[in-house]
Parts: structure tokens; sequence; C-alpha cells
């Protein structure tokens, strides 16, 4: 398997080289200490070559593997892998050797970019990538796999070395007839071999793969071989023909995959001596070079993450909502084009400390769990941003297309459309959650039960939960109310605000009150708003007034004020209202204390408490001064007992050209109504068609001094009250 490390190297070698210069001095500054911590390494125990041992050229399977190393030399068209273990170990052995001869030599030759090195460098990766494929690496987390299966291949180098050289007896590999006569032996035949005195096995049972009938090293076998060489690491090799002593040390210790890159080997030799300085299994080019890398991507990351989180911060006062909710979508889109460069910047940081820098061992599945786990985060969030953006312009230009700017059309169809994209992202990021979890080696058993456990909680502890979800989904479907409607939802009245596939959102007068779905489901819902036949009509609230007539009035005066607020509502203008009355309906109501109350309702086009209570507190306020000018539509004129019959019958005519010299008060009648203890009481009823009730006022004023003028004029007066007190002698003195 040839991996695209090579052109990795290619697109960041500049970037590093003007980096050597500032490693290389912080590197000296630190050199004193490290030279400290192996100092007895170099003189750990010194292996031997027992007596006893057979040299691997007097094996039996020396001459095969001689064929097999000449063949894979002339041309690479094969497989590793074969019909028996003999076929499979001996090709193993043989392309490794010859990769780790070719490592060798390309690694510590002239650096030079020449033609034919880069093809020898390219004939390399692809025989290592053919010899990997020889090990069932299915019991390695996905994420790491094809790192570790690298390093597995290069350690079971270093083990088999070690195996085929100190074994006391001869080793003898089946083949295919061997393996049917092994296990003609066995009591228990298997597509199994072990080789003797190790814990090397070679099988052709595959977990994934139940047809497979060629031998791979098995999974057991890659998964322990770390362990293996840690315990032959520390001893020397015996020198034969396939020995790579130096394959595993230059493939950790160097940069670049298995051959540093030309301009790491260009550098002065005291240079690269002092950057393969050992950490661990890790170098002090690699663990500098890994550091800045990682401060450089944890500083570009949480800048991000604080440019995100600024988008959640309040911009504008509750008056502006209306205004800026046509741009919650670019808010949207700005949300994902925030979290969108963490994913490249998370995978290239990742594949420059894994191909570039080359690390290895636990430090590299540290490194790729903890970005798998950063990236996968990224991207679920991402996912979930996208399609709310999706949702936000979606819901933007469908109100656009049914109802213009109107922005209660488009929170009605954002209500609809938003539950819905935010429920297909969230499912994706779960998705996206569950391939991470397979990713960092969880069993896809272990994983099954996991996405089990919300089901449990569903089950268990969450059905309130499913039925607000079905609850809103019918409150969707059938739509007794919709955002922007002013409704009655179980005692609580107001506008609603927002409907989603929980519950639901009411502004009432004082405060915002959340129902959920069941509960409003299940509620009597008193609607207030009537909708438009049209998309473009928008739905109007219903208002309704009763005012309470505290004074009786006459006949007369009941007519007039059923008069002047049906003049009024027909001409909201006089009001000064900026929203229209629409079919408005005016009428009496007799209460059972003998008392009347005055119902006036109108449909009108608002949305929102301030528009709703402005409009009620103006029509109030009007019905109110309508009630008072009623009561002065009718005036008692009292004229004293000394009046003339001439005088008395010229009064109506009196009046009415009084009435007359004022254009918007109209004479109706002047009659003689009683005769009182001390006057003949004229009544005076008149209509009125001013506009404002301080301009009737006015009227009013100059209709009783006009009066006062007739009167005396024709000498008519207006009696004083009077008693007459009677006194009666007792008949004493």
């Amino acid at each position: 398997m040839v991996r695209s490390r090579r052109l990795t190297q290619h697109l960041f070698t500049r970037m590093w080289r003007f980096l050597l210069v500032g490693l290389a001095a912080l590197a000296l500054s630190v050199a004193p200490f490290l030279f400290d911590l192996s100092a007895g390494k170099a003189a750990q125990g010194q292996g031997q070559s027992g007596a006893g041992l057979i040299p691997i050229e007097q094996q039996p399977f020396y001459p095969q593997l001689v064929r097999s190393s000449e063949t894979w030399s002339d041309v690479v068209l094969d497989q590793v892998v074969g019909d028996s273990p003999r076929a499979t170990l001996l090709n193993f052995y043989a392309v490794m050797a010859d990769v780790g001869l070719r490592a060798d030599r390309l690694g510590h030759g002239f650096p030079g970019k020449t033609v034919s090195r880069q093809e020898q460098i390219d004939d390399t990766n692809l025989l290592f990538g053919l010899a990997v494929k020889a090990l069932d690496a299915s019991s390695i987390p996905k994420s790491v796999r094809a790192d570790m299966a690298d390093e597995a291949a290069i350690q079971l180098k270093h083990v088999l070395d070690y195996v085929l050289t100190h074994s006391r007896q001869p080793i003898d590999i089946p083949d295919v007839e061997g393996m049917k006569e092994l296990n003609d032996r066995r009591s228990t035949p298997t597509n199994s071999w072990r080789i003797p005195g190790t814990a090397v096995t070679l099988t052709s049972d595959l977990d994934d793969d139940p047809e497979n009938e060629s031998f791979y090293f098995s999974a057991t076998t890659v998964s322990s071989i770390r362990s293996m060489y840690d315990e032959i690491r520390a001893i020397p090799q015996i020198q034969q023909p396939f020995a790579t002593p130096r394959f595993y040390s230059d493939f950790i210790y160097t940069p670049g995959y298995l051959v540093p890159p030309g301009w790491y080997l260009a550098l002065p030799r005291s240079w690269r001596g002092l950057f393969e300085w050992p950490i661990g299994d890790q170098t002090l080019f690699q663990v500098l070079c890994a550091a800045l890398l990682i401060g450089v991507y944890g500083f570009i990351y949480l800048r991000l993450l604080r440019m995100l989180f600024t988008t959640y911060r309040a911009s504008a006062h509750r008056a502006d909502i209306d205004r800026l909710i046509f741009q919650l979508d670019s808010l949207a889109w700005k949300r994902v084009l925030i979290v969108l460069p963490a994913l490249p910047l998370t995978y290239v940081t990742e594949q420059l400390i894994d191909n570039f820098l080359n690390f290895t061992g636990l430090p590299l599945v540290v490194v790729i769990y903890s970005f798998y786990v950063i990236w996968y985060f990224s991207a679920s969030v991402l996912v979930f941003y996208l399609f709310e953006a999706l949702g936000r312009s979606s819901s933007e230009f469908l109100a656009r297309v049914r109802g213009g700017d109107s922005p209660i059309q488009l929170r009605r169809i954002t209500s609809l459309v938003m539950p819905i994209s935010r429920a297909v992202g969230a499912l994706v990021s779960v998705v996206l959650i569950y391939r991470l979890l397979l990713l960092l080696g969880l069993p896809s058993s272990t994983v099954l039960a996991f996405s089990a456990v919300p089901g449990l909680a569903i089950g268990l502890g969450a059905s309130k939960l499913l039925g607000n979800l079905f609850a809103g989904l019918s409150i969707q479907t059938d739509r007794p109310l919709r955002v922007g409607e002013f409704c009655e939802v179980g005692g609580n009245l107001g506008f609603v605000t927002k409907i989603g596939l929980r519950s639901m959102e009411l502004q009432t007068l004082e405060s915002r009150v959340t129902i959920p779905n069941s509960v409003a489901d299940e509620a009597t819902i008193v609607n207030y708003s009537r909708r438009g036949v049209s998309w473009e009509r928008q739905p109007m609230q219903g208002l309704e007034l009763r005012l309470p007539i505290r004074d009786p009035l006459s006949p007369f005066q009941l007519e007039e004020l059923l008069r002047q607020a049906r003049r009024m509502v027909a001409m909201p203008e006089s009001l000064e209202l900026t929203v229209d009355l629409h079919e408005p309906v005016v009428s009496l109501e007799s209460l059972e204390d003998g008392t009347n109350q005055l119902i006036v309702f109108v449909m009108v086009e608002l949305h929102g408490w301030a528009a709703f209570l402005k409009v009620r507190e103006t029509l109030l306020v009007a019905l109110e001064e309508l009630l008072e000018r009623v009561s002065l539509s009718e005036v008692v004129v009292g004229v004293a007992y000394s009046t003339t019959q001439e005088q008395l019958e010229r009064i109506p005519d009196l009046m009415r050209s009084v009435v007359a010299e004022d254009s918007q008060l109209g004479f109706e009648a002047c009659r003689l109504v009683r005769i009182s203890a001390f006057s003949y009481d004229h009544e005076l009823e008149i209509r009125s068609s001013h506009h404002t009730h301080d301009d009737f006022e006015n009227s009013v004023h100059r209709l009783n001094r006009r009066i006062l003028e007739v009167l005396e004029q024709h000498h008519i007066e207006i009696p004083f009250p009077t008693q007459t007190l009677k006194l009666h002698s007792s008949g004493s003195t």
C-alpha cells in the first residue's frame, strides 16, 4: 500500500527550511540536558549467538528465500500473501529485507534530486505497501490502522530477523501439502500455523473475509508485535544477507516516510545528529516541530471559537427584531464560514505530524485520536450550522415568494422549516459521532448498543418528549394557530411567537409562556385572528371592547352613541391610527342590573402587544369621549313662569337659529318636556359631526353662551331656584 506522504512533503518543504535554523539554536540550548537521559543505554547487555544456533543459511527454507528475493528484485507484479504459510512468510521476509536495504542505501546516500533516485524511492514505497498487506490489521482501530500497520510490519521484520537466526532447530515452514499433513495429525484441523517457539502466527481465517484462502500474519500477531519487538530490541542482530539492523530506527528517527526528504539529507551531519537525538521513540526535531505546529493550530482554533461565540452576543434591542429577522440567514452562513476552516486546518496539522514529522508509537496514536475527535466534532457542528443556514435561506426565499417582506410571514415559515432542518442536521451529526466511535476502535456491537441507549431512555423516561413531538406535528398539520396570531391557549392570552417540535411560545402581556405541544394540543384554543384568503393578505386580529354605560341615557342619546361610534370606527384616521379597522361591529347590550354596555368589535392587522395595546387604549379613550359627548347632546333650557305664551312658542325657533350658527352642530328637536317647580323646561337635542372631542366641547361652550344671549335679547328669563316657606301661627301669645 503506497501512501500519499511524498505529496505532503513537497507541499511543506519550504516552510520547514525557514524553521530549521531556529530549531537548531533551540536544540543546541537543550542538548546538554538530553545527553544525560540515555547515558547508560549504550552499554546495555550485548546479545550473543549462543552455541548451537543454526545460521539462517543452513535453514531448510533458505534456498527458496533466496529465490523469492531474486524474483521480487526483478519484477514487482506479484502479491506477498500466498496460499501457504511458507509462501507468505518467505515473500514477506524477502520483500521487507529488500525494502530495508533500499531505504538504508537511499537514506544515507547522496541527497541530490535525480530521476533515478525518485524512481527508486517510488519502487521502495510500492514494495513496502505490498508487504504491509500481508498483515491482518483488523484489530487496530481504523483511525490509526495504516500508520500502526506500517510500524508493525517493520517491527515484525526485526522479530523475524531474531527468530530465523536464533533457532537451535531447523524451522520447517509448511507449504500447501505440509498444511494438509499437519492438519491430518491434529485432532482439530485449523488453517493456522505458528512459528515454533514464538507467538508469530499465520492464518487464512479472517473475520472480515470468510472466503479467504490466502495466509496472513494473524490479527493477534499484529496486535502483540510491539511487545515482541521490545523483548529483542536491545539484542544485537546477527549479520546475514537479509538483516536490516537500522530499519526501524531510521524509520522513526527521521522525517518523511521510508526515506528522508532530500532537504533533510542536505543538512550538515552535525545538525542531523542533533535533530535525531532520541526522546523516547521520537527525536528532538520531531518533538520541537510538533510542539510548534500544535501551538499554531491551537491559537488559530481558539481564534475561530472566539469568533463563533461572538456571533451569539445580542447586538440589537427588542424593537429591531422585525428588521433583523431577515438577517438571520446571513448570520447562519457566517457561522458556517467560521467553522469551515477548522476542518482543513485540523487535517493538515494531523498530516504534517503524521506523514511529514513521522510521529510513531503511542505519541502518534494520541495525536491521531485527538485530531480525529476534534475533526469530527467540528464536522458535526459544521453540518448542524449548514442545515440551519439552508433552513434560514429557504425560509426567507419562501417568505419572499409568498408574502413579500413581511416579518410575520417569515416567522411562520421558519417555525415549520427550521425544526426539520435542525432535526436533519442533528441526525447527520449523530451519524458522524457514531462514525468517530468506530474509527477510534469501538466494536460495531458496542456502537450499536450505544445507539440503543437513546431509545431506552425514550422508552423509560422520555415518553413525554415523544408526545410533544407528535403533538407538534399535529399542530403544524392542522394549524389551529400560527406564529403571529393572537390566541388564548389554556387560559394564557397572547401572541404566538414560536411553534417548535417540543413546545410553543406565547408572548403574554407580562411574560413569555412556554407551553408543551401535548398540553396545547389537548387545551381549548381560542384564535382571535382571522386569516386571509390569499397569501398576500396578512391575518388580522380580533379586538373587542366592552364599555359600561354608567349614567342612564335617553333613546336619542343611545341612538346618537351608536351613530358616533360607527362613524368613529369607519374613519380611523380621525383617531390618528396607523392601521385600518376592518369589519367593525357596534352594538348595545342590556345587562342584568338594568344598565347597558357598548360593544365594539373590529378586525385589525397588527402583531405584538405594543401595537395591540396602542390601538386598544386609543379606542377606549375615544369611546369614553363619545359617552361624554352623547351626555352633552341634550341641553335642558328652563325659562321662568313669567314667560308669555308667545315667547314660549318662539323658543324652538330661537334654539334652531342658535344651533345653525355652528356648521358642525345639527338641530334635531327642541321640546317643552316638563313643567318643573320653578320653570318651564325645554330639551334641546343636537347632533355633532366634530372629529375631535376638544372641538365638540368648544362648540358646546359657544352654544351655551349664544343661548344666554338670545334669551336675554328676547327678554326671556332663566329663573333662580326658589322655595316658598309658609309660617303658621300657633295662636299663642
